[in-house]
């Protein structure tokens, strides 16, 4: 005898679309003071980057991952987080470490290759971000799980890249936080490039979300350019996580750069490709939502980009005047043993 065991489904939750439109019963509740507060968190995060890649290309700046056109991914999830709850970061995710509270020349320092930039001010609850691919959502579990064995009102989010839906830490992760019901959120940027390796040529499934269902936890996909519904997945995936119930969240959005500032994109995607996915930007599509309810205009918006870019440029200027650290820190921690 056959019998079916379990179906699933996986919910896609879009709410503002590219016209900025957006459908009223599944509007999260939210004020126009935060709605503004959002939109200048997604401009800064790409205004930083913008800078980011202009310290780069001129030799005083590290290799660096751009977050251009995931910024409602980014921001969407980062502001639903509460002051006591706790991020674990990828490379990928810097305008949500500025938005819980990383100094911005910190994190240009950190870029930049100097590690103390890695060091969160006291009373900031961000983990430095991670490069390997896949490895905080373990970390994350692991201090998620602590957070529940010592009854604490808080829950941990985790980003990370589509790639990193291959790797065995990942699945790992979900499956022990499913065991041990831990309360954290995992937030997949799927950008549909790992490097160079297209969603389709990384796996059979049709969603990365259903990744999740063999852990015995909720998945679920959103329109990452969508802030809205980012924002509200990442709501009610906190208030589960405090029930115990971890979720997957997959942000299916698209890097418009390079992978990082050492890829060429070009070589594996198309122009056309590129240009169709400007259209659905973010920023632009929460700017239209804005202009329709009145509570934007154009003379705003040149004051925003003007306060923008003299906070960032200040900030670059403090991350250049940061000393550089003793030489010999390069060998004080080093541990000694192994080969004679």
């Amino acid at each position: 005898m056959i019998k079916t065991i379990q179906s699933f489904t996986i919910e896609r939750i879009e709410i503002l679309n590219e016209k900025g439109e957006a459908e009223k019963k599944l509007l999260p509740k939210i004020s126009e003071k935060q709605i503004l507060e959002m939109y200048r968190w997604m401009h800064i995060t790409r205004t930083f980057d913008k800078k980011a890649l202009a310290l780069q290309r001129t030799g005083r700046l590290g290799t660096y991952a751009s977050m251009l056109g995931q910024e409602a991914a980014i921001i969407g999830s980062a502001y639903a987080l509460r002051k006591q709850d706790w991020l674990f970061p990828s490379f990928r995710y810097s305008g949500g470490m500025l938005l819980r509270g990383i100094p911005m020349d910190k994190l240009y320092s950190y870029w930049g290759g100097d590690e103390r930039g890695a060091k969160p001010p006291e009373h900031v609850n961000v983990f430095p971000l991670c490069i390997t691919v896949g490895e905080q959502p373990l970390h994350a579990t692991g201090y998620a799980w602590g957070l529940k064995l010592k009854k604490q009102n808080a829950i941990v989010l985790t980003d990370f890249g589509d790639g990193a839906t291959s790797t065995g830490d990942l699945n790992e992760a979900l499956n022990f936080a499913g065991v041990f019901q831990a309360p954290v959120v995992f937030l997949c940027q799927n950008n549909q490039f790992a490097i160079s390796i297209s969603q389709e040529k990384q796996t059979a499934a049709k969603t990365l979300a259903q990744k999740a269902i063999a852990a015995g936890i909720k998945g679920v996909q959103v329109d990452g350019n969508d802030i809205f519904a980012v924002y509200k997945a990442t709501q009610d995936a906190i208030a589960d996580a405090l029930k115990g119930k971890p979720t997957f969240i997959e942000c299916y959005t698209y890097r418009i750069s390079d992978h990082t500032t050492s890829d060429d994109a070009t070589k594996y995607r198309s122009e056309k490709e590129v240009q169709e996915w400007k259209k659905k930007d973010p920023i632009q599509r929460l700017k239209f939502y804005m202009e329709k309810k009145k509570i934007w205009n154009e003379k705003k918006e040149q004051a925003l980009q003007k306060e923008i870019e003299l906070l960032v440029d200040k900030a670059g200027k403090s991350y250049e005047a940061i000393p550089r650290a003793p030489r010999e820190d390069i060998f004080k921690y080093t541990i000694a043993g192994g080969v004679k």
